[in-house]
């Protein structure tokens, strides 16, 4: 990409993260459960990646979707994780907890940077249901965090704009703020440069039908909310491609 901007693309197989690297990502953020926000994925995954890309690969830390306040067994789920993801060679990680009253959970926080390190931690979408992101973001840059993802706490990074215009004037380089949530071909250029971020964060997805030509359409795998039973969600290097090029006429 141009020099100053970064594409970061969310991705939860090989063949997403393979079209992220051939789209002109520079980034990858892998994770499993796309449908529930992302959560860790398996280390067999990120082993696979690893062999199959070189461009650098975070790995998400989150041992369940809903809310990020998490008790004292999942911060050991969440540690052990994390061990596990640096002796598969991650590049990065990402993740994030919250007190029962929406500020940064400063101490749990504290543990799974110490656990991470010499690894950059990115801190996630959790920072979207904080009660004060202002606040928030002096919390995450006094823990050390490298970078927030956030869609300015709003539905999408479009309608969260101005917070995040706000973050990026507040944190004068001292901490990341990277957009994320909703990001397409059509809204990029506006939230580059309403924001004056230096790095994004998107999907890409596409729809891919399955191979299977027996079906039983009578079963399905997961719940009411989960997709299509014949149908994978891939990163489509169309569209990665189309992102690069939209973040390189922007400057």
């Amino acid at each position: 990409m141009s020099d100053g901007l970064l594409m970061e693309v969310c991705v939860d197989s090989v063949e997403s993260a393979i079209n992220a690297e051939r789209g002109g990502a520079a980034r990858i953020e892998l994770c499993s459960n796309l449908l529930e926000g992302g959560t860790t994925p398996s280390t067999g995954l990120l082993q696979v990646v690893k062999e199959n890309v070189e461009i650098p690969v975070f790995v998400m830390i989150r041992p369940r979707g809903g809310d990020f306040l998490y008790s004292e067994w999942e911060v050991e789920v969440m540690k052990r994780e994390i061990q596990q993801m640096k002796s598969q060679q991650a590049d990065g990680l990402v993740f994030g907890a919250l007190t029962e009253d929406g500020r940064v959970h400063t101490h749990i926080c504290m543990e799974l940077l110490a656990a991470s390190r010499p690894l950059p931690v990115t801190f996630h979408r959790a920072f979207d249901m904080v009660h004060d992101p202002l606040v928030a973001l002096e919390t995450l840059i006094s823990l050390g965090f490298e970078r927030v993802l956030t869609s300015g706490c709003d539905s999408s990074a479009l309608e969260g704009l101005p917070v995040i215009k706000r973050l990026v004037e507040q944190a004068k380089g001292r901490i990341v703020i990277m957009p994320g949530g909703g990001i397409t071909e059509r809204n990029l250029q506006r939230i580059l440069e309403g924001s004056g971020s230096q790095e994004f964060h998107c999907s890409a997805r596409s729809s891919k039908d399955s191979s299977m030509k027996f079906r039983n359409s009578n079963v399905c795998m997961g719940g009411s909310l989960s997709v299509p039973e014949y149908a994978v969600k891939v990163a489509d290097v169309t569209k990665i491609r189309a992102l690069n090029a939209i973040a390189k006429n922007t400057l």
